[in-house]
């Protein structure tokens, strides 16, 4: 959401956009405000590498494996094996092989959409 731009009272300056960076962050942070940004930052890796493991996870975002396994878990649906509060519903593993895969779930893919919309609509930081 942008800030109003509705004209100023006299002698203060205009409200503006928020930059992409910032809106990104509020869009993610509306829907659950106890986010960490180990959460953020492995959510913004899998909208760009669906089907990573947590292993993948951990060394693409310069993450510990244990920060990537507590963000994937914080990441998953409520009341899933080993979701962790506060479990967004964002992702999903699934079991391939010997590995478990990170996948965006419908909430996710909306989220990455709006998301993806923001940055095309870029305002820089002035």
């Amino acid at each position: 959401m942008a800030y109003d731009l509705t004209p100023a009272p006299a002698g203060q300056p205009p409200a503006r956009r928020r930059n992409a960076v910032l809106e990104a962050l509020e869009l993610f942070r509306a829907g659950e405000g106890n986010a960490r940004l180990s959460t953020v930052v492995a959510f913004l890796y899998l909208c760009e590498n669906e089907g990573l493991c947590i292993s993948e996870l951990a060394a693409a975002a310069g993450m510990t494996l244990a920060t990537a396994s507590r963000a994937a878990r914080s990441l998953s649906e409520p009341g899933e094996p080993g979701a962790l509060a506060p479990a967004m519903g964002l992702a999903e593993l699934r079991r391939q092989g010997k590995v478990h895969a990170l996948y965006l779930t419908p909430a996710g893919r909306a989220l990455r959409a709006r998301l993806d919309a923001t940055i095309v609509q870029a305002t820089t930081i002035a």
